[in-house]
């Protein structure tokens, strides 16, 4: 194919014949829904990253929710997080009738600034709900510290792998709950859905009654042998990760750590190739990187410029994320305005997201490397 008519996807993913069979022998069973194919995976996602329990759910949204109800947060707290991140992330604070407050983030990284935490907290703050953004953990140990200094809650939003590690910790290990996302585009999928890890029983409990109606026993414990009637004993929601996308799940973890290898040789060509590129900045890492995506923050003023410029040369791009505070709503809701949160703001006006999914050629990243220059440096792509 010619460089005029090539096609660089933003992502591909490797699902194929381990996704079938596994999916066929769920067909050929009697669960479809939250059934012993999600206990399966649960099993296999507590033992991958080392914690005690794992709640299959539809969605790290839904996740996050749920995990903030279950931590007792809800009308009149407040929950600290950041604004570089996708709107799920407040949106499920705010669904449990609680105010996100949002706190700047590291330049180098996008993280959550564990530095700015404590002066953004009030007596109404219930909890901290760090993002681990592109692939990358924050630093836990300094905001487990921040969190157990002031008694609130930690909920990891890591929506963005479940492959990352850092100083010694993967999520979920120290935190009141990490939640996961098994979306089309993430680094372990099954279209979409989530999970939910977390430490303490009682939690446990409560996520799993949240997670079907508030109802005392799901439905395999209701219809695996003998009928049991059971009892609705809160208010909850239809959230239970289905037996078929669990099925997709559970083929992937001895692939796990060959794929995330894989992004990770495409992400350091990307480095080596725009390392020094006019008005170009890069992220950096800490630790093991899931390496969920990989953004480039394009010279100041000329970003929506590159991204119609990269599309039309055949690459695919996104945008994440534009700072949450600025969206219409949350500047309607909240009155953001902005210089709120400067540092967000700046990335999210200059970042463009690039192509990366598991086993990129090199070839198509040093064509969409190639092109970026071009761009940057005056020319056409």
């Amino acid at each position: 194919m010619s460089d005029a008519t090539r096609k660089i996807e933003f992502y591909k993913h490797d699902l194929g014949e381990e996704e079938l069979a596994s999916f066929a022998k769920t067909l050929a069973s009697l669960f479809l829904t939250t059934g012993p194919r999600v206990a399966e995976f649960e099993g296999m996602l507590a033992q991958y990253l080392g914690v005690p329990h794992v709640v299959g759910v539809t969605s790290c949204t839904e996740g996050l929710h749920l995990a903030v109800r279950a931590l007792g947060i809800g009308e009149g707290d407040e929950v600290i997080t950041t604004p570089l991140t996708f709107i799920a992330t407040p949106n499920s604070v705010l669904y449990a009738g609680a105010t996100p407050v949002f706190v700047d983030v590291e330049p180098d990284t996008g993280l959550l600034d564990p530095s700015k935490i404590e002066a953004a907290l009030t007596p109404r703050t219930k909890a901290i709900m760090p993002v681990h953004l592109y692939g990358q953990m924050a630093d836990m140990r300094r905001i487990k510290a921040i969190a157990d200094a002031h008694k609130l809650a930690v909920i990891e939003d890591s929506a963005h792998g479940v492959e990352m590690r850092r100083d010694g910790l993967a999520p979920g290990q120290i935190s009141d709950a990490a939640v996961f996302s098994f979306y089309a585009t993430k680094t372990m999928t099954s279209g979409d859905g989530g999970a939910i890890a977390v430490r303490s029983p009682e939690v446990l409990a409560r996520l799993r009654r949240l997670r079907y109606h508030g109802i005392s026993k799901d439905v395999a414990a209701r219809y695996g042998r003998i009928y049991q009637h059971w009892d609705m004993v809160e208010l909850g929601y239809k959230a239970g990760m289905s037996d078929i996308d669990a099925s997709l799940l559970i083929t992937q973890f001895p692939r796990l750590e060959k794929r995330r290898a894989s992004r990770e040789a495409a992400v350091r060509r990307y480095v080596e190739r725009l390392s020094g590129a006019p008005g170009t900045r890069l992220m950096r890492w800490h630790g093991t990187s899931a390496h969920h995506l990989f953004t480039a923050l394009a010279p100041a003023g000329r970003r929506d410029e590159l991204l119609v410029a990269l599309g039309e040369a055949g690459i695919g791009v996104a945008v994440n994320y534009r700072a949450v505070h600025l969206l219409t709503f949350y500047r309607e809701k909240f009155g953001f305005k902005p210089g709120a949160f400067p540092v967000a703001e700046e990335i999210g006006e200059r970042t463009i997201t690039l192509p990366l999914y598991p086993f990129i050629p090199l070839e198509d990243v040093d064509y969409v490397a190639d092109a970026w220059m071009r761009l940057v440096s005056g020319g056409g792509a």
